[in-house]
């Protein structure tokens, strides 16, 4: 029989109930006081309606009052639907509307687009209240247990729903193929309103780790709370990775980081050079690689020992299965360059996720791709030359130009727009955008427009002017060919 994610970390609690559970900043939560914190804010949630199948928008920062507000959704058989912090009003409201949650939990009510919605401040009082009523009957098993916000290459949001329970056997089998031990201790570095974070969070718990959460990253910061909580499993993207290695060589080496098991990474491709710095650094076998989308029809890993014999590979399917096709959709033969798809083992197995607001782009038998550009080679090592053509990854975060230039084209001067990506160095890429305008506008306002409507890694970093029009009358642009002007390739 499965068992609910909340029930197995009951379990831990009965076991070890003073062991450390949960640390974000300064708050340390055992596992007891946690059990007792979501059991509490549960009561509430129950209150308002939440319960089997229900989901609940989470638009909070990283900190306690998420994770609280998270379990105790699993805890009555609900689903958690993490939105980034900060988002502008009318990005928010559209997720919030396709979502159409049960309860928003929002920094302040008047976030919640009109949705029965209970603030920070509520949870953290409901958490911390000890004569507050505790939901105790066991945990309901969530039939979907995870709901996650993409943008869209349609300039929409959508959410992509894992319809698999929030079965914690399951997710234990996951948290150990990334590496992570029972019992362990594991930081998490990024917003938790993002996939990886989110999942290694519960997968973390569920394992009896001691998850340290970081409100904000920072890369001294970071490598603190390696040596102070004897941290063994890091969560990293590139980007992270080059903040770290960019710290004085002094600072980076003067914090004990022996602890240390897996540094893992995934989210965008990392400089070969960056790569081998780490690997230098902390030894090939401690570094692990992750390559796949949130919906993960098919997932990769590489340990850093395989990555010197293969370099530039994301490693061998551990989930699912990866082909490489040509533009007739005809398997390719190893080495060469084409489309990556991917499926769960075998024609016949389920897709296991579901999206809302959009569509796949799909082939027989169960076939997906997410648009990557790559190949294989004769020993099923998989290589990714290029993401989704259209897709900029900003600090490893997807940024679709079709919701860039949603927001532009709103702008009344603007007759047309293209956005594309440049290269950064720090942050792998940033959105430029190229603008044929009808009226004399200055760069301020434009990205005003953006920023009042968008999250501020899709705002363009720059912004270019061009005469005559960017599309032809089919509605089509060339986005390869005008991102090849600007950067020679």
């Amino acid at each position: 029989m499965p068992t609910p994610f909340f029930d197995a970390i009951r379990r831990l609690a009965v076991e070890a109930p003073e062991r450390p559970s949960l640390t974000v900043g300064e708050v340390t939560l055992t596992r007891a006081e946690l059990v007792g914190a979501v059991e509490r804010v549960a009561a509430v949630f129950a209150e308002h309606g939440v319960g089997e199948g229900s989901w609940v928008t989470l638009a909070v920062p990283n900190g306690i009052e998420f994770v609280e507000a998270a379990l105790a959704a699993w805890l009555l058989g609900g689903a958690p639907q993490p939105v980034a912090r900060g988002l502008p009003p009318a990005e928010r409201e559209a997720i919030i509307a396709l979502a159409d949650p049960a309860l928003v939990v929002a920094a302040e009510p008047t976030e919640a687009g009109g949705r029965p919605v209970l603030s920070a401040a509520d949870i953290a009082r409901a958490a911390t209240d000890p004569a507050a009523p505790r939901h105790e009957d066991a945990a309901v098993l969530s039939p979907e247990w995870k709901v996650v916000t993409s943008g869209g290459s349609t300039g929409r949001p959508k959410l992509i729903v894992t319809t698999s329970p929030a079965d914690a056997d399951a997710l234990r089998g996951l948290a150990l193929l990334l590496r992570l031990r029972p019992d362990g201790a594991a930081l998490v570095t990024g917003p938790m309103s993002h996939n990886a974070p989110y999942v290694l969070l519960i997968g973390g718990l569920v394992l009896g780790n001691h998850v340290v959460v970081m409100p904000r990253f920072g890369a001294s910061e970071a490598l603190r709370l390696v040596a102070r909580h004897g941290v063994d499993w890091l969560y990293l993207v590139p980007t992270m990775m080059l903040r770290i290695w960019r710290l004085p060589e002094q600072e980076r080496l003067g914090y004990d980081v022996s602890t240390l098991r897996i540094a893992f990474h995934m989210a965008a491709p990392c400089a070969p050079w960056l790569k081998r710095a780490w690997i230098d650094w902390l030894g090939p076998e401690k570094i692990l690689e992750l390559y796949g989308g949130t919906e993960l029809q098919a997932m990769t890993v590489i340990t850093g020992t395989e990555w010197l014999e293969h370099e530039g590979s994301v490693g061998k399917p551990v989930i699912g299965e990866i082909g490489c096709r040509g533009p007739d959709g005809a398997p390719l033969p190893p080495w060469a360059e084409g489309e990556l798809w991917m499926r769960r083992a075998g024609g016949d197995a389920p897709i296991p996720y579901r999206y809302v607001g959009a569509s796949a782009k799909s082939a027989g038998d169960n076939w997906e791709s997410l648009g990557d550009i790559g190949f294989l080679d004769e020993d099923g090592y998989v290589y990714v030359t290029d993401r989704n053509p259209d897709m900029i990854l900003v600090g490893g975060e997807n940024v679709y130009p079709a919701e860039i230039e949603a927001a532009l084209d709103e702008h009344p001067a603007v007759r047309s727009s293209c956005v594309i990506g440049l290269p950064d160095e720090e942050l792998g890429a940033v959105p430029h955008a190229l603008v044929e305008l009808g009226a004399d506008v200055p760069d301020d306002e434009l990205l005003a427009h953006v920023r009042a409507r968008l999250d501020r890694r899709k705002v363009p970093r720059s912004i270019e002017r061009v005469d005559g029009a960017l599309r032809d009358d089919a509605g089509k642009v060339r986005r390869s060919a005008l991102r090849a002007e600007r950067v020679g390739a």
